[in-house]
């Protein structure tokens, strides 16, 4: 019988005493440092790193197999890619576990302009454009082919048996143009009757009369002391000045009108009926009409004292020279060369209304909608309106501004 010998008892190693707040969650770091929100092992980020407004925080990659199967896999397709994309901070977790502090998005200056995209999407855009000329020469017709769309009412002709109106009857109309989600509230105001009579005294005078009509409606708003949050705007941005193709020059009714109103309005003098001069005519009565705009000391819209810098006034001397765009309109619309476009039928062949070869039309549509409507607007308020608010309040008898303690009066 053999002795059985007892198995070896090793004694057990001694466990090393914890350190004092090791591994304890912290109050802006609920998980022990070294350890990742899905419990894998995650470098610490850099402190003290600053991250720049605009910039994305640094990237943090998770091994999705670091700790083995049992936490590798529990965070390998959640946190696999945890990048400090949002304010630099990762995901924290597969959907709810993150840090509140986490940001949402890009952070930028940049952001101002889409938030104010967001709000005049919302509140929209209005645009008042008058055109001012003889009968005949296609006013209408030219404002329907700018916006696409049956803007302006046709007038209809005068019979015999009818009397001319003595004065100017100033029409407006308004609609609502939708395009890409922007709505857009377009006011036409038509001037029928202007210059049609055989004494064209003072015809100016009811153009001029509607125009600070409006500059005093728009004042009246916004001197009470409750004003309305969003005051309606029907101040005229633009008058579109028909000339008549004489191909000889302006008429002593032309050089007075601009002459009395440019300093009110914005002007911006147009050819009408191009088609009926050649090229070579049409380019010396443009050249001639700008001489006599000049010798009448006319300042038609874009002015040259309005130019902010460098790159308006070189963008603005091309638009000046181009001036007075020779224009034709059309609202109908004919087969060429398998397209079909707006133009006006002719003996020799097809006028093409946007075709630059054939008129202008095209660079005033681009000048006036594309390039400068807001600027319309902004010299419309910041000039032609600051000028008639300061005169009407130094007036004797005027509107007077309101001071604070007629307000506090007010209120008592």
């Amino acid at each position: 019988m053999s002795d059985i010998v007892p198995p070896e008892v090793r004694p057990k190693p001694a466990v090393p005493a914890k350190p004092p707040n090791v591994g304890a969650p912290s109050p802006s770091n609920p998980f022990p440092p070294g350890i990742g929100a899905l419990g894998g092992a995650a470098p610490l980020p850099p402190s003290g790193i600053p991250v720049p407004i605009g910039s994305h925080g640094p990237v943090v990659h998770v091994s999705s197999h670091s700790t083995g199967h049992g936490t590798g896999h529990g965070g390998s397709h959640a946190a696999a890619h945890t990048l400090a994309h949002n304010g630099g901070q990762g995901h924290g977790g597969s959907h709810g576990a993150g840090v509140g502090s986490a940001l949402l998005g890009y952070i930028g200056i940049d952001t101002i302009i889409e938030q104010m995209r967001k709000k005049t999407m919302k509140t929209g855009f209005d645009f008042n454009i008058m055109v001012v000329g003889n009968s005949g020469l296609g006013k209408s017709t030219l404002v329907n082919t700018l916006f696409k769309s049956q803007v302006s009412r046709r007038s209809a002709g005068w019979t015999r048996d009818e009397k001319i109106p003595k004065t100017v009857e100033v029409k407006a109309v308004s609609h609502v143009l939708e395009e890409g989600g922007v709505k857009m509230k377009l006011t036409v105001i038509d001037t029928p009757g202007f210059g049609d009579q055989i004494n064209n005294e003072n015809c100016w005078e009811p153009i001029s009369k509607y125009i600070n009509e409006q500059y005093e409606k728009f004042l009246k708003e916004e001197v009470n002391i409750t004003r309305k949050k969003r005051i309606p705007d029907t101040r005229v941005h633009c008058c579109l000045y028909f000339i008549s193709p004489t191909g000889h020059s302006l008429r002593q009714l032309d050089v007075e009108f601009m002459k009395r109103l440019s300093h009110s309005v914005n002007i911006i003098p147009v050819i009408a009926k191009a088609d009926t001069m050649t090229m070579e005519e049409r380019q010396e009565f443009k050249q001639r009409v700008r001489k006599e705009l000049e010798m009448g000391g006319i300042e038609f819209y874009p002015q040259k004292e309005f130019d902010e810098d460098m790159e308006d006034k070189s963008d603005n001397d091309k638009i000046r020279e181009a001036m007075p765009f020779a224009v034709v309109g059309s609202d109908k619309e004919y087969q060429v060369n398998a397209k079909r476009v707006l133009g006006r039928k002719t003996a020799w062949g097809i006028v093409e209304v946007e075709n630059p070869n054939h008129c202008e039309f095209a660079q005033l549509r681009d000048f006036l909608i594309r390039s400068h409507l807001q600027d319309l607007k902004e010299v419309t308020h910041n000039i032609h309106y600051e000028t008639y608010r300061a005169k009407r309040l130094h007036e004797n008898g005027g509107l007077h501004p309101i001071s604070c303690n007629d307000t506090q009066e007010s209120n008592l």
